[in-house]
């Protein structure tokens, strides 16, 4: 029987495992979208439907496994999922506009898929060796079962490599294509595709904002969660308006009113474009950890309530915090009267 150290290291695997699957779905139905009718064709459909089984039986084993109970995988289970979004909704629409002839596109969306499948065949391969030595023999089961489906369509794209690369050949240099866009059933499936992700990303909002706010409970995740998220980031996503149009010292003079998140989120946007190195340095003596996870995400009145219980230090992290952040008047004075009181 696994230890509790074990089990958890399993979830983090098996997390991991579900975002690469989650994202593939995205990624397979957008290039199906463009792919003509036919043998190739066939096979990512096919997969497209192992993929979909995969995250089921994953998400069922989490479940046995009781990961939505253990707050520790509840975090490492929202960031995977935060990096499954990010490649689920940015990848595929590239992937439909991705430069060449469309022949070109088919062969770069198939050398991508063998990419993809040979990350899940040794993402499998060490989990099952994990679930081995743990002795988790229904993680073994899962592991060895998924790996099988991954390595037939790896043999499967591999076969229609040379294929698709005969197709450009003779598209670029012999002007002979070969695609018939009318055999695609792109338009259909494009709009089937944008209203799944518009669905899915109304879903996934509601759902993320429940779930990120257990997951800051876990030391590290809203650091974390701000940099995936700042990555792709645009101006109007930022915590303060009109970023763009703010001179440096502007910047600087709001981000002691941001969270941890919101913190990590202007760092990672900074840093991509303007580099400010007043706003850069800035943002790094304001990043840290907070007196207790989850804090920045708490009213006045719930951080005076829990500093009833506090020990000193911690006491003193909160004012040293707030006095470096949001400076809040009330939790200051709580601070103040609390450490007077013990003095």
């Amino acid at each position: 029987m696994p230890t509790t150290q074990e089990t958890q290291k399993i979830i983090q695997y098996l997390n991991e495992a579900q975002a690469t699957e989650l994202a593939l779905v995205r990624t397979l139905q957008a290039h199906l979208s463009i792919t003509p009718s036919g043998r190739y064709k066939n096979g990512l459909e096919s997969h497209l439907n192992d993929t979909r089984e995969h995250a089921e039986r994953i998400a069922r084993r989490l479940d046995d496994l009781g990961a939505g109970r253990n707050p520790v995988a509840v975090g490492v289970g929202v960031v995977q999922g935060v990096l499954a979004q990010v490649l689920a909704l940015s990848k595929g629409p590239i992937d439909l506009v991705r430069g060449g002839s469309p022949e070109e596109k088919l062969l770069k969306n198939a050398k991508d898929e063998c990419a993809t499948e040979a990350l899940e065949i040794a993402t499998y391969d060490s989990l099952e060796a994990l679930a081995r030595r743990v002795g988790d023999d229904e993680t073994v089961k899962l592991a060895v079962r998924h790996r099988a489906d991954e390595e037939k369509m790896l043999t499967l794209l591999r076969r229609e490599i040379p294929r698709l690369t005969e197709a450009v050949v003779d598209a670029e240099i012999d002007g002979d294509s070969s695609y018939d866009p009318s055999t695609t059933g792109a338009a259909d499936t494009v709009r089937e595709t944008g209203s799944a992700v518009r669905g899915a990303a109304r879903k996934a909002s509601t759902r993320a904002k429940t779930s990120a706010r257990q997951a800051r409970k876990v030391p590290g995740v809203a650091q974390v969660e701000g940099e995936v998220k700042g990555a792709l980031a645009s101006e109007e996503d930022l915590a303060i308006d009109r970023y763009g149009k703010l001179k440096a010292s502007e910047v600087v003079a709001k981000l002691s009113e941001l969270s941890q998140v919101d913190l990590a989120k202007v760092d990672a946007f900074e840093r991509k474009n303007q580099n400010r190195r007043t706003v850069v340095d800035k943002i790094s003596s304001l990043r840290g950890d907070e007196p207790w996870p989850g804090y920045d995400d708490q009213t006045v009145e719930n951080i005076t309530t829990a500093l009833d219980a506090a020990d000193d230090d911690t006491q003193r992290k909160v004012r040293e915090y707030e006095q470096r952040h949001k400076g809040r008047s009330g939790v200051l004075q709580a601070t103040e009267r609390e450490l007077a009181e013990k003095s």
